[in-house]
């Protein structure tokens, strides 16, 4: 998780600042979406992307934060029956809105998606594109915001609902669901920083007669290069799933250029493990801090 951050002069001169706001009796408690942190006082710049590991900071109050999946494509293993999927991806964005100095509020949309299905056997192939589904999230800092360089950790809660846009699209999710993930995050010695997640998400059954929990953890590893590039190394999975191929383990690795304080460039592949994993999932994004 390259947005993990580790110790850095960036973050020190942060850090300091902060402190030095509040021996002047300028507590970042009192800024809200109505009345935002003013930019000496802001927090270096943390993403949720590019790796699947969510970070345990938000954004600060009052500030607005978009980051956008520029492109990304799957190629699926075969199904139950053989066929393979390309998936191709476009401007999945996060707008990551900040209510206070603990807690954000994200909109997650998919404005456009493409799935090419392969069949096995001898047949036409199929294509769905369209709208995908709408993520609503918070996020909800307990610790580590401002004092992660003191305190080397971190860590939120962030509950989630996803909602359909269009059942019958193939991109859309055509159920309601819903979970929530804890992340946390450590400082470890020299520039390196670890993040973790574990969570569930509520899952509708194959059958539709109900829900079911699925269990999401990842592990990513970050390390700063220098204030501006950053690299991840990740192990993520899904358990419990309602694939016959049984559970998803992916390996992912990435990197994070910051252009300035307020934007960050990042690319990265996937590499599924287990059979109901992707073979293979490229990407390329873009984070932008208002």
């Amino acid at each position: 998780m390259a947005k993990v951050r580790a110790a850095g002069l960036a973050a020190g001169v942060a850090a300091l600042m902060a402190m030095t706001a509040e021996v002047r009796g300028e507590s970042k408690e009192q800024y809200s979406l109505v009345n935002p942190t003013p930019d000496r006082l802001l927090r270096d710049m943390t993403t949720d992307r590019p790796d699947t590991t969510e970070s345990p900071f938000t954004v600060d109050a009052g500030r607005v934060q978009v980051e956008t999946n520029l492109f990304g494509y799957a190629r699926s293993r075969p199904d139950a029956d053989g066929t393979i999927t390309d998936t191709y991806e476009f401007a999945t964005t996060n707008m990551r809105i900040g209510l206070t100095n603990s807690a954000e509020i994200n909109f997650v949309l998919q404005p456009y998606g493409i799935i090419h299905a392969h069949p096995a056997a001898p047949g036409v192939a199929t294509r769905s594109s369209g709208v995908g589904g709408l993520d609503i999230r918070a996020k909800f800092n307990l610790w580590g915001n401002d004092t992660f360089e003191k305190s080397g950790s971190a860590l939120a809660l962030l509950p989630f609902v996803s909602l359909p846009t269009d059942r019958n699209n193939g991109i859309s999710p055509e159920f309601v669901e819903g979970g929530l993930i804890v992340p946390v995050a450590f400082k470890l010695p020299g520039k390196f920083g670890l993040g973790m997640n574990g969570g569930v998400v509520y899952t509708k059954d194959s059958d539709a007669s109900g829900y079911h929990p699925e269990y999401l953890t990842s592990a990513s590893l970050g390390y700063e290069w220098s204030e501006k590039l950053g690299t991840y190394y990740e192990v993520a999975a899904r358990f419990h799933t309602a694939d016959p191929r049984g559970d998803v383990v992916v390996l992912g690795t990435g990197f994070t250029y910051k252009v300035s304080k307020n934007v960050q460039l990042d690319a990265g592949v996937n590499v599924g493990v287990t059979s109901a994993a992707d073979r293979i999932n490229p990407f390329v994004g873009l984070a932008t801090r208002f």
